[in-house]
């Protein structure tokens, strides 16, 4: 699933693809915010890591689940 994140004074957001379903992630952000953590822990498919600031987000976009199709298809 393709994750990006928009953060505040940035001209650019924070997009990679992550193994975690869109429930996991929305749990996740949604008890970070609920709890006043300082930072998101994020991991994507290549195994690098990412920290957020919560405090800095401007939103969030969460991506299909589905993965691409290769290929032709009649």
């Amino acid at each position: 699933m393709e994750i990006r994140i928009g953060i505040i004074n940035t001209g650019r957001e924070l997009s990679f693809e992550t193994a975690a379903t869109a429930d996991e992630v929305r749990t996740q952000v949604s008890t970070a915010l609920e709890q006043n953590t300082s930072h998101l822990n994020f991991a994507d498919v290549k195994g690098n890591s990412y920290v957020v600031p919560t405090a800095n987000l401007a939103y969030i976009e969460l991506g299909t689940e589905e993965s691409r199709r290769v290929g032709f298809f009649a």
